[in-house]
């Protein structure tokens, strides 16, 4: 399960940032549903870098479906996606074997894995991974009947998006980096996905958000900010039979259960790691902390492209849990 995700909606991640392919097996998949290629790679395409403040790095995300699709429909067995590697400079981590980077999994990695891990480009714990989770994503989309949103609405001390190159401009002529928060908005939610405990509608969204690289930290509705509120504040009020509520500090959520209202994510990206200013840091081979010159390609903002990675990683969740929703629908009938 260390590499999986999911009861009837399951998916597992596999290969390494600098591997010959990365990519997913989705399984539980019902047959008879419209597979389009099309969404998958417009959603991939939100991902990839170009803008100001993401990295050099130009991955096409050419995907291969091998299984589980025949003539453009899910016939309900496994599904398999590929997307190769393309753009990769292994030489520029090579002095990072002595040298972890500090921020990054270079150290426990090391620890964890005895030295025996791909440490090219962040290997295992690079955000390349979040590639095949855009495609899972959008195919779990395929199956849900809700409309989903993201928008980046802070990065760094900026708020106002329309001046976001220019800050990063400055960003990066600093050869440093900020992070980001990025909200995620679910429409047209149906009532009953979760459940009670250790399967709660936000605990799900908690564990994926938090299993995507850089994430540290998520708020469901008003998060946080609930703090400035009083309990007769921050309660929804219910306003008809269907659940909708006046507010929804909530975030469309009661007792780990979807409510019908929008559910509402937001989530803190960290600045990136790995940055162009030197640091100091622990030298393996001299016993001693010295500094540090990372070199390579990385954003500047990572925030910047992670807002489709975290949507469609919810997709998976929502698939995952609406599934599980419909058996119990059609058990009750029986």
């Amino acid at each position: 399960m260390m590499n999986s995700y999911g009861n009837l909606f399951k998916i597992t991640l596999y290969g390494e940032s600098h591997q010959k392919a990365i990519g997913v097996v989705i399984d539980g998949m019902p047959a008879g549903i419209k597979i389009d290629e099309t969404k998958i790679t417009n959603d991939l395409k939100l991902r990839q870098s170009g803008a100001i403040g993401t990295t050099p790095r130009k991955e096409t995300d050419v995907f291969e479906i091998t299984s589980g699709v025949f003539n453009g429909f899910s016939t309900g067995s496994p599904i398999h996606l590929m997307i190769e590697n393309k753009d990769v400079k292994s030489s520029d981590y090579e002095h990072l074997i002595k040298q972890p980077r500090p921020g990054h999994a270079d150290l426990v990695s090391k620890i964890k894995y005895q030295g025996f891990q791909d440490y090219r480009g962040g290997g295992r714990f690079s955000g390349r991974l979040t590639a095949p989770i855009v495609a899972a994503g959008a195919i779990a989309k395929m199956i849900l009947p809700f409309a989903f949103h993201h928008e980046l609405v802070q990065v760094g001390l900026l708020r106002d998006m329309s001046k976001l190159d220019a800050y990063l401009s400055d960003i990066q002529k600093q050869g440093d980096s900020v992070g980001g928060i990025i909200e995620i908005t679910v429409k047209n939610m149906t009532i009953g996905l979760g459940e009670p405990f250790f399967n709660k509608l936000d605990a799900e969204i908690g564990k994926m958000m938090f299993s995507i690289p850089a994430v540290k930290g998520v708020e469901i509705g008003s998060g946080f900010s609930g703090i400035e509120l009083k309990g007769s504040e921050f309660n929804d009020e219910i306003l008809n039979e269907k659940g909708k509520t006046k507010t929804n500090h909530s975030g469309g959520i009661s007792g780990g259960i979807s409510n019908g209202n929008d559910l509402v994510v937001k989530v803190f990206i960290k600045p990136t790691s790995s940055i162009q200013k030197p640091q100091e840091t622990f030298n393996f081979e001299n016993k001693d902390v010295e500094k540090l010159e990372i070199g390579g390609r990385h954003d500047v903002c990572i925030a910047r492209r992670a807002g489709i990675v975290l949507e469609n990683a919810i997709a998976i969740v929502l698939a995952d849990l609406y599934l599980l929703n419909q058996a119990y629908q059609m058990q009750k009938k029986d």
